[in-house]
């Protein structure tokens, strides 16, 4: 039987609601979550790469496919590609005019995405959340809270395997005044916090909410206030990787921030 990928999921999704901005919000999402392997002229050169490029009527554009299989059967043979996110990808793509052609021919989340959409997606990933600091006075169990933006943060958080233990949803009041939902982290890595922050970020963007606002905590497992989120609290484990000892040199496009050099 063909597989049926998330990224399928997402585009039939969209197709069955195509004036539903939250749908096409997640297929967004989950593009630029997905591993992608872009078709290649010949094989990566160190972080140099030189992708295949298809003139269109609509511009030029990339070939990119969410599995490996889908990408020979495309090329009819098996052929060179780079494997990275799709917001590496946007990245890439944003300030070269390019558009992307996603799964063409091969699966039924074939699509072709205009340069303008590549760009916008590239923006949206790149916003960072702000960085503030307020004193919690209480908590309390989420409510109100739409099940679009709880099957985001599942999916989202899904993806971040390893960053931290597992995260509290939870309703906060501050001192002073001011209530709304926190996503507390529990012994997030050594650095992993800018992460963590941007991928809550991007739950409540792409689960379609018009207006809100999540804050994000990070906490030890050790701490008194650990024990309140548990008690109060939504939670979500995170996954966690298996260690890996051999240390391999990153593929090209594994980097969001150095994406790889276009030929």
């Amino acid at each position: 039987m063909t597989e049926t990928t998330p990224l399928d999921r997402a585009h039939a999704a969209m197709q069955d609601a195509p004036e539903d901005d939250a749908a096409r919000l997640r297929f967004y999402e989950r593009l630029g979550d997905s591993e992608l392997f872009l078709l290649l002229k010949h094989e990566a050169r160190g972080d140099d790469i030189s992708p295949e490029l298809f003139d269109l009527d609509e511009g030029r554009y990339l070939l990119a496919f969410d599995r490996e299989e889908r990408l020979s059967q495309f090329a009819g043979r098996a052929a060179p590609y780079a494997a990275m996110s799709g917001r590496v990808l946007a990245r890439m793509l944003a300030d070269q005019q390019l558009g992307l052609g996603v799964n063409l021919e091969v699966a039924p989340s074939s699509i072709l995405i205009p340069p303008q959409a590549m760009a916008w997606l590239d923006a949206t990933l790149g916003h960072a959340p702000d960085r503030i600091e307020a004193r919690i006075e209480s908590l309390h169990p989420p409510t109100g809270l739409p099940d679009s933006l709880l099957s985001a943060l599942d999916t989202k958080l899904a993806t971040a395997g390893g960053l931290a233990s597992c995260a509290y949803l939870v309703g906060i009041t501050y001192q002073g005044g001011g209530r709304g939902h926190m996503l507390a982290f529990i012994d997030a890595l050594e650095g992993a916090e800018g992460a963590l922050a941007k991928a809550a970020s991007e739950a409540l963007t792409f689960s379609g909410i018009e207006a809100g606002a999540m804050d994000v905590g990070f906490f030890t497992a050790s701490e008194p206030i650990t024990t309140r989120l548990d008690g109060q609290g939504l939670r979500f484990d995170l996954p966690q990787p298996a260690r890996d000892e051999t240390g391999p040199r990153a593929a090209p496009g594994s980097d969001p921030d150095r994406p790889p050099i276009l030929r």
